[in-house]
């Protein structure tokens, strides 16, 4: 079959996409670049024990020796014998009672060059250790010290940590929406067939007669989901009140019910639940203005993150999104893992175990979930930029609950600043954007956009039109002295971004209105900015601000960089958002044919999705 996924072609792949955390490439050498000698083979092979030992104790993963860390290939300078060593590795140096769920271990020759492949299943039951009794865990791109009893599980979880990977013998590809499939795999490579790409993230093997179909494929991709899996559901319930009641004080109607697999379940969800997370109001100007209740991005990451990791083999069950007066609750099937608690999760200790393990990767690898066990820490983030109170988390009867409150924080000091501007019944957008300009400090646009949550540019330019139009939001800094700034620093090698420059400030309001129309005083200072993200991925660890800009500055005015990074270690996590002034820039930067690369590396551009 041509469509099997070869080995080689595996390699293609994995250079074209660089490290993650399902990926590793080993150096087989080692001194000056120019000068190079093969590394002593016992500290190869316990390389390659210590990093499948930290794959398999958290969700698997894939292993390439002979490839460097800037996914130049140089392959194993060995004599058959110590090759030989190198692919026994596995074994040789784990511990015996210990041993790794070792799905391939291979030898690939790639361009007259060996290259041992490794591929690890994650474990079900053992806490994996090497031959010197070291624990470790894959986290992000790195292998971590663990202590065992961290990663222990009780046995009862087996069955739901393994509900995902199960084979399904009576499914086959043409079970599957194969437009999905290509559509998801464009996200990874562009010249792969459906065939190759189930296989390449494991949802698929071949046996050497057929493809053979797991369970995490059926539960993305499947035509009639309902046939594999019959709660494969969303479901909004609308609570009048605080509390649920029964009988002839029944208060639950439902708003709606989304089925069907992954990728719909999603997008119709998400659908569904947006409308009631605002909330109409008539003000004291006898207007009615429609207010966010709750910050879009923590709900939907909250919502995303309870289809990803709920247990799928409780299968009498779905997922619940209950919208009570005072708050809202997301109650997935399947209690927290033992391996996880949930003090853990409210300390923000970015804590990652995953139940369903092929779902999350393809969930991953295609940009819905970005950053692996920062779901939780980036709800508790939103909700308190805000002002809103902290989550609460619980875990009863087999479920786990995110619950959102509509309750707002403030300082006594931002309490009495608020209160100047009471009388004017500000959105909770506007209310935010105020409390930032607390006694004449200034704002930048960076600040707006991540403390109110926006994501789209046209909120942007209306939230600000709002505050101009009642006379309480001045530009102090016009665009033409926001470049000159970023030019100055610039000169002194002080590269910072057009957006992050404060210019904006809050005013107290007046009582009566001005005589002339505010589009008129503020016509010079109007911010025309088109803001458009690009999301770029395989950025190597000691990759700059600096260097992104000098590579993406030529398609256009850069007014942010963004590299997110690892919250334990501090290293960039491998990706990163370049944001335009210009929507214009951002597509000519994506369509771009040439290779970018940054210090010896390719970079992947990809559209930014909302």
């Amino acid at each position: 079959m041509d469509d099997l996924l070869r080995l080689k072609e595996r390699v293609d792949i994995a250079i074209e996409i660089g490290e993650s955390y399902y990926r590793e490439f080993k150096s087989a050498l080692e001194g000056h670049a120019d000068i190079k000698v093969a590394r002593d083979i016992k500290e190869v092979c316990y390389d390659i024990a210590k990093t499948l030992v930290a794959f398999a104790n958290a969700d698997g993963g894939e292993l390439f020796v002979g490839i460097e860390d800037n996914n130049t290939i140089t392959g194993l300078p060995y004599k058959e014998d110590k090759i030989s060593a190198i692919l026994k590795a596995p074994e040789n140096y784990v511990l015996k009672e210990t041993p790794l769920p070792v799905k391939r271990a291979s030898l690939i020759n790639y361009d007259d060059k060996s290259i041992a492949y490794f591929s690890v299943d994650k474990g079900a039951k053992y806490v994996h250790l090497t031959s010197k009794g070291e624990c470790f865990q894959r986290k992000d791109r790195e292998s971590v010290p663990t202590a065992s009893e961290l990663i222990r599980f009780a046995r009862e979880e087996e069955v739901s940590r393994e509900y995902d990977r199960q084979f399904v013998e009576l499914a086959n590809v043409n079970d599957l929406d194969l437009s999905l499939v290509i559509s998801v795999s464009q996200n990874i490579s562009k010249s792969m067939s459906p065939e190759k790409f189930l296989q390449y993230l494991e949802l698929a093997e071949f046996d050497g007669n057929r493809l053979r179909i797991r369970r995490a494929a059926l539960l993305l991709f499947a035509k009639n989901p309902s046939k594999w899996h019959p709660r494969s559901q969303v479901r909004i319930l609308r609570v009048k009140g605080t509390e649920e009641k029964t009988g002839e004080n029944f208060n639950v109607t439902e708003v709606g019910e989304a089925n069907g697999n992954i990728f719909q379940l999603i997008e119709t969800s998400w659908e569904l639940l947006r409308p009631h997370l605002t909330e109409t109001r008539f003000s004291k100007d006898a207007i009615f203005k429609t207010q966010i209740i709750y910050p879009e991005l923590a709900c939907r990451e909250a919502l995303i993150n309870a289809i990803t990791h709920r247990d799928y083999s409780l299968e009498g069950r779905g997922i619940e999104v209950k919208i009570f007066d005072d708050r809202l609750e997301i109650l997935s099937p399947g209690k927290l893992l033992s391996s996880i608690t949930i003090k853990e999760l409210e300390e923000l200790k970015g804590i990652h175990q995953s139940r369903n393990t092929y779902i999350a990767r393809v969930l991953r690898e295609c940009g819905y979930i970005r950053e692996l066990g920062e779901g939780i820490r980036r709800i508790f983030e939103l909700m308190q930029s805000n002002d809103l109170v902290k989550p609460r988390l619980e875990s009863p009867n087999k479920t786990f609950i995110v619950i959102l409150f509509y309750k707002f924080v403030y300082t006594k000091e931002e309490k009495l600043w608020l209160d100047n501007f009471e009388h004017l019944n500000l959105s909770r957008e506007q209310k935010t954007v105020v409390r930032l300009g607390i006694n004449g400090r200034l704002i930048s646009a960076k600040e707006i956009f991540e403390t109110v949550g926006i994501i789209d540019t046209e909120e942007y330019r209306q939230l600000l039109e709002s505050l101009k139009n009642i006379n309480i939001l001045n530009s102090k800094i016009s665009s033409e002295e926001v470049q000159n700034i970023v030019t100055k620093k610039k000169k002194t090698g002080v590269t910072i971004s057009r957006k992050s420059i404060p210019r904006f400030e809050i005013t107290l309001p007046i009582t009566s209105p001005p005589t002339y129309p505010i589009s008129q005083i503020s016509r010079n200072q109007k911010d025309v900015s088109d803001y458009a993200k690009i999301f770029i991925s395989n950025l190597s660890s000691d990759i700059t601000v600096q260097d992104i800009e000098s590579a993406f500055s030529q398609f256009g005015e850069i007014s942010d960089i963004s590299i997110p990074k690892d919250y334990a270690t501090g290293n960039p996590k491998g990706f990163g958002f370049v944001e335009f002034e210009k929507k214009e820039s951002a597509y000519i930067a994506f369509n771009h044919k040439s290779p970018i690369v940054i210090r010896d590396r390719k970079i992947f551009v990809q559209e930014y999705k909302k």
